[in-house]
């Protein structure tokens, strides 16, 4: 029989924290069952463990209690880290025991899922450098600046190169979980740990759930004000060149200066806030698509609505539909009275 070992940080926990722990716990250990009942042994033995005997959250309201103290734990087979507190810098030097404890065991052969700021943790052990990762967008900056040598895909749901898997924000964890359930026991485990938890399968992305804020924890003042200079026109053609010129840089420097300040190219930057503008003008208006459009600086219908789907994983109809009924019913009718 394998081991799951499900990590209780200490110190670092939220209410997140709780229902990774409690969703991994109750999410595995259906799978367990079900396989108890088609004639086959439990594949994981589930084990909460930690550095310390308790954990308290939420000003004291709730409390997790691990069954083992990690340092009691030799060899493990898949260890699950949830999702942390906000004030992330304090991982590394609160929790160096059990960053040790994690280097140990991938190196004896153990696989190591992170959620959703849990990727902190994972980071901090070295042990993701070079490698692929997600988490939430909202720590993204944060995680940037504090780990440049990991390879951050903030619009992937799910990573998973060399036994180390991540995902992104808040309770997507399901959706790793349910990941997790496939590789280790079958679809068929997977397929039911959805049914009986309502967890949508195989969802690829959580690019529709990204609000993009611009990376502006750099100390580039010149990029900062090109920065401001885009998200305060929105409606304009902006072009690289011209924000070059602009600002006294050639477009080569420029270039190089913008991609090492935000990791984005100035192009892209200038789509995302575009595309940004136009998802809020879509779940708060009762614009017409082509209206958001023209209004975000766009003319050329196919390319407005291939990126906006490119950076949100839906088409701008679809996106209304889920995200402003009462715009697209309007614009339905609208439409239907022609």
């Amino acid at each position: 029989m394998k081991r799951l070992t499900i990590i209780i940080p200490a110190g670092q926990t939220n209410l997140y924290t709780i229902a990774g722990v409690v969703g991994a716990y109750e999410i595995f250990s259906t799978a367990n069952e079900y396989c108890t009942q088609m004639s086959k042994r439990d594949l994981f033995k589930i084990e909460l463990a930690s550095t310390s005997k308790r954990s308290e959250v939420y000003k004291g309201s709730f409390a997790l209690i691990p069954q083992k103290l990690i340092t009691s734990i030799k060899k493990t087979d898949l260890i699950i880290i949830p999702s942390l507190v906000r004030n992330l810098e304090k991982i590394v030097h609160q929790e160096k025991k059990l960053i040790k404890w994690l280097q140990k065991q991938y190196e004896n052969g153990a696989e190591i899922a992170s959620m959703c700021t849990g990727a902190f943790m994972l980071a901090s052990s070295g042990l993701l450098n070079g490698k692929s990762c997600s988490t939430h967008w909202f720590a993204a900056d944060a995680f940037r600046t504090m780990f440049p040598k990991v390879n951050l895909q903030t619009d992937k749901l799910i990573t998973d190169e060399n036994g180390l898997y991540t995902n992104g924000g808040a309770y997507s964890f399901l959706n790793l979980l349910l990941y997790l359930i496939e590789k280790y026991y079958d679809r068929q485990t997977a397929i039911l740990c959805s049914k009986i938890f309502q967890i949508e399968m195989d969802r690829q992305t959580q690019a529709t759930f990204t609000i993009f804020t611009g990376q502006k924890l750099h100390g580039d003042e010149l990029i900062k004000q090109a920065q401001t200079y885009i998200e305060d026109n929105i409606s304009e053609k902006i072009t690289v060149e011209g924000l070059a010129a602009r600002f006294a840089v050639g477009r080569r420097h420029f270039d190089r200066r913008f991609i090492k300040a935000t990791d984005n190219t100035p192009a892209e930057y200038v789509q995302r806030v575009k595309m940004e503008a136009a998802k809020r003008l879509i779940e708060t208006t009762q614009k017409t698509i082509n209206e958001v459009m023209y209004e975000v600086g766009y003319s050329d219908t196919n390319a407005f609505r291939n990126l906006f789907r490119k950076i949100t994983g839906l088409p701008p109809v679809e996106y209304k539909h889920k995200y402003n009924r009462e715009g697209f019913a309007q614009a339905s009718n609208h439409s239907s009275l022609k």
